[in-house]
């Protein structure tokens, strides 16, 4: 076709920024230097399939009994028993919804831990100086802005299709708020508490992981809390590149118009959402909302050195 003459009136259909031709190019990259992706692919790999493996290979019954004593010591009696009724119920939502909530629960884990590695020391950085902050800030909100579809191309070109992809894209996805809260947290932190551990001594590393890390737990929990919500949301289209889990069944619920597993998917990722959710949650009390009691004095654990302790 011929070049279109410049138009002042209608510029964009007589130029071409050929940005179809660089994606191209990254394809043909990715192609030719696979053996550089690889060893990160497979990194990724490992993770996902040896979490899946462990949470997959417990029996049913103990994994539950484990989630109730994690949400109890965690979040308290009334956030375990829900924890508990929620639990039992997804297990009896469909013969494979177990075994299908573990595989979604392995790669939402797998994303947020990684999510974490990656989020802190940044948000931590971007707490502490104010041109990293600056500089990130347009970074997150094009991440949070982006529909989470346009991730799926670039990810599929250079990893392919899977778990991996999908646990990559989720990371993408989900990672702003932790390092937004991260470094909301720190700069929340009263500067007077610095100064007094300043003044008696302690070093940046001390007043960093024995003050301000400690009072700014609460918002970096929540931002955690905000991170794994984003990535149960991300279920569903990351399936669309063949991730296993609740998601797919979703997703393949919604090619065959079935009703009944469509209905067993989302419910299973609902039930999912509502237990992580509240026990992150209960995790991010504070010490006032614990009754100023450390995390052991509390739950299981609490009991149990109340027993030794007497016996």
């Amino acid at each position: 076709m011929a070049d279109k003459k410049f138009s002042i009136l209608d510029p964009f259909s007589s130029v071409d920024l050929g940005l179809a031709e660089s994606a191209d190019g990254v394809k043909q990259w990715a192609i030719a230097n696979r053996a550089i992706i690889q060893p990160v692919k497979k990194f990724f790999n490992e993770m996902i399939v040896g979490i899946d493996a462990v949470l997959n290979a417990v029996p049913p019954m103990i994994m539950l009994v484990i989630l109730i004593l994690i949400a109890w010591q965690a979040a308290g009696r009334r956030v375990a028993v829900l924890v508990g009724v929620a639990m039992f119920a997804l297990g009896f939502l469909s013969p494979n919804a177990w075994g299908l909530a573990m595989t979604t629960l392995a790669i939402v884990v797998s994303a947020v831990i990684l999510c974490f590695i990656i989020g802190l020391p940044l948000g931590i950085l971007a707490g502490k100086n104010d041109r990293f902050e600056t500089a990130m800030r347009p970074v997150l909100d094009t991440m949070q802005t982006i529909p989470a579809f346009v991730y799926l191309v670039p990810v599929v070109m250079l990893i392919g299709i899977g778990n991996v992809s999908g646990v990559i894209v989720t990371i993408i996805f989900a990672l702003p708020p932790l390092i937004r809260l991260t470094s909301l947290g720190i700069r929340g932190v009263n500067p007077s508490v610095v100064e007094a551990a300043r003044a008696f001594g302690a070093n940046p590393r001390q007043i960093l992981f024995k003050v301000e890390l400690p009072l700014a737990t609460p918002t970096i929990l929540a931002g955690v809390n905000q991170t794994i919500m984003l990535s149960l949301s991300m279920v569903v289209i990351a399936s669309m590149i063949s991730v296993k889990g609740l998601g797919n069944e979703v997703l393949r619920a919604m090619g065959r118009l079935d009703a009944g597993k469509a209905l067993v998917g989302g419910l299973g990722i609902v039930i999912l959402a509502i237990v992580l959710d509240r026990i992150t949650q209960g995790m991010g009390q504070s010490g006032r909302e614990r009754g100023h009691r450390h995390w052991w004095q509390g739950g299981p654990v609490g009991a149990v050195l109340r027993l030794a302790g007497k016996a």
